[in-house]
Parts: structure tokens; C-alpha cells; sequence
């Protein structure tokens, strides 16, 4: 393969190392130039995170460690807690800071269901804990990456949700019936014959931020077999007819995501785990294809508006969307 530089039409580097989107320059310093994240000015981009930009304007919208009405830290999309804690972590928030840490305890207060350790929708009456019946597989994943990301992957509650997901996460391809015993047996939409594509995204994605070392045989066969699911899909293609794209919004660049996905996330986790496979093949392609003649490429579709702070502007060059792109063809075509 050639290296990864050869497949740009520009370098947009300089562009994405600017002082205004603090996290995409720590990123890129760290992932795309392979600075060491002892050296100076990695720290100083990390520190600024927490001074400019879209973190702490959300942080200043936090009321007792929450966003939005009580109880709705998922209901209400997307402005609750759920999906601000998914932003933070995504921006490479300090997970030191008293606010974040608040932010994450409110979520493992209201959110995970005790019974289980995965993380529910709804909470139980008194606020202890989200309802057992609730559970849902994108939440979860998108909780436990959040939450490893900003530094709780040591605690016993995340190491709990992470062994939920190796254990109950299902790869079902559309084949034989689904099982009928909780937590399966109550949305078709995530637990049906065929496994919701975003729900094993999000999953697999929760695993991937756990650190090979502290990855047991439970997650290492969850890994395999979620990489193997997304592979059989070609990244965003129907597993059972490849000339069809599974879902066309997933063709589309987007940042934060949510719990939605798409071609670059699907893409950046497979590398993310190590995979670099043929089938990945055409999503690169796609991916390669949306950079403009600067090297820049445009944010697609966006939930701004819909936001406590709007991140970038839809149809404009996208600094979150050109950093992921450069890393996904950096890991894939290699250096």
C-alpha cells in the first residue's frame, strides 16, 4: 500500500493545528504527528481544552453536576446529561476536573442499573439507579467509552459494564431467532434477529478504550466478533447483499455522532482495534473521496441546534471531520 500521505490531495495539518479547536490540535499533535504527550506543547493544547472552546462553554450550562430536567439525562436529546458527558469525553475533557467528575457520577447515579452494570434510559423510583428493563446496548457503550475516556476505567462500576457488554452484546446477522430472556426480549429494534448496527458499534467502541493489557478472554472474543460483524458488513454495506449501503445516512460525515453512526466512526474503530482488512477497502475509498482540493473535508449532517453549544457548521470544512479522516488514512495506509 502506498503511504498515507500520497492518498491526500492536500495536507491540511497546519489547518487542523490552530488555537481555536484546542482538542483537535492536542489530537493531532498526539495522533497525527506523533508527538510524546510529555512534550510541551502537547500539554499546553491539552490544558487549553479546558479554557477554550466548546468545553467549558458547556461546562458553564451544568446546574449540580447534570444538564437538563431531572431524570431526563437521556430523554432529552440532546441537551441531558448522557449526551453532554458523550461530548466532553469526545473533546478530551480532563476527567480530573470537579465538574466532569460530578458529570460522571451523576450519570453512574441516575443512569446504571445495579442489578446489572449496564445503563438504562430511565431510572428507578428514588433515584436509585436506572431501571433493570430499560437497558439499552448503544447507551451502554456509549457510557462505558465515555467513561473510560475520562478516566473512570479503573473503577469497579465501569469494569462492571464493560463485562455486561462482552457478555450480553449480540452479533446476529439476521440468522436463527434471537433469544427471549432479559435483556433481549424487549426492543426488537435493538435485540431483534438481526443485531442493531449501532448498538454493536457503540459497544465495540466502548471496548476498544479498554487497554489491551486489561482485556479478558470475555472481551477479547466480544472484540473478534464485533470486528467480524462490522467486516461482514463492509463497514456500511447490507452483509447479505454488498452492493447495497446498509443505511444512506451513514454515507454522510457527522460529529459528535451520538447514537447514530457512520462510514468514518465504523472505520476509526476497526483501526482503532488493530483491523486493517480488504473489506474496509471501499469505505476508505468513500472516505477519501469527500476531501476537498485543501485536504479539508466538510461536516455532512450535524444535530446542532438541537445541542446545549452547536460544534462546527454543517456543508463547511470540518476540523473534527478532517482530523478523523487523516487518522483513519494514516492507520490504514500506514506511514
Amino acid at each position: 500500500m502506498p503511504g498515507w500521505k500520497s492518498s491526500l490531495k492536500a495536507d491540511p495539518t497546519e489547518w487542523l493545528l490552530g488555537p481555536e479547536n484546542p482538542s483537535v490540535r492536542y489530537l493531532t499533535l498526539v495522533n497525527i504527528l506523533g508527538r510524546d504527550e510529555k512534550d510541551p506543547e502537547v500539554r499546553r493544547a491539552r490544558a487549553s481544552i479546558m479554557d477554550t472552546g466548546v468545553v467549558p462553554r458547556i461546562l458553564t450550562k451544568q446546574s449540580n453536576g447534570a444538564w437538563g430536567r431531572e431524570g431526563r439525562f437521556y430523554r432529552d436529546k440532546y441537551t441531558g446529561t448522557v449526551w453532554q458527558l458523550i461530548i466532553l469525553a469526545e473533546h478530551e475533557a480532563d476527567g480530573k476536573d470537579p465538574r466532569v467528575r460530578a458529570a460522571c457520577e451523576s450519570i453512574l447515579a441516575h443512569s446504571q442499573d445495579p442489578e446489572s452494570f449496564a445503563f438504562a434510559y430511565d431510572e428507578r423510583a428514588g433515584t436509585q439507579g436506572g431501571k433493570h428493563g430499560d437497558v439499552i446496548p448503544c447507551l451502554t457503550g456509549n457510557m462505558v467509552w465515555s467513561l473510560i475516556k475520562l478516566g473512570y476505567g479503573k473503577d469497579p462500576r465501569v469494569a462492571r459494564g464493560v463485562d455486561w457488554i462482552a457478555k450480553y452484546q449480540r452479533f446476529d446477522d439476521g440468522e436463527g431467532d434471537p433469544p427471549k430472556e432479559w435483556p433481549y426480549a424487549r426492543y426488537e429494534m435493538c435485540w431483534g434477529r438481526h443485531s442493531c448496527h449501532m448498538g454493536v458499534v457503540k459497544a465495540l467502541k466502548a471496548l476498544s478504550a479498554v487497554p489491551a493489557r486489561q482485556r479478558h478472554a470475555g472481551v477479547n472474543g466480544a472484540i473478534a466478533a464485533g470486528c467480524e460483524y462490522l467486516l461482514a458488513h463492509h463497514v456500511f454495506k447490507r452483509s447479505h447483499d454488498i452492493g447495497k449501503t446498509s443505511k444512506p445516512g451513514w454515507r454522510k460525515l457527522q460529529f459528535p455522532l451520538m447514537y447514530q453512526t457512520d462510514v468514518l466512526e465504523v472505520a476509526g474503530i476497526l483501526l482503532d482495534l488493530g483491523t486493517r482488512d480488504t473489506r474496509m477497502q471501499e469505505a476508505i475509498e468513500l472516505i477519501q473521496s469527500k476531501q476537498d482540493d485543501e485536504g479539508k473535508w466538510k461536516l455532512e449532517s450535524t444535530f446542532n441546534g438541537r445541542f446545549q453549544v452547536d460544534i462546527e457548521s454543517r456543508d463547511t470544512p470540518s476540523k473534527w471531520i478532517t482530523y478523523r479522516s487523516l487518522r483513519a488514512l494514516k492507520d490504514y495506509y500506514g506511514n
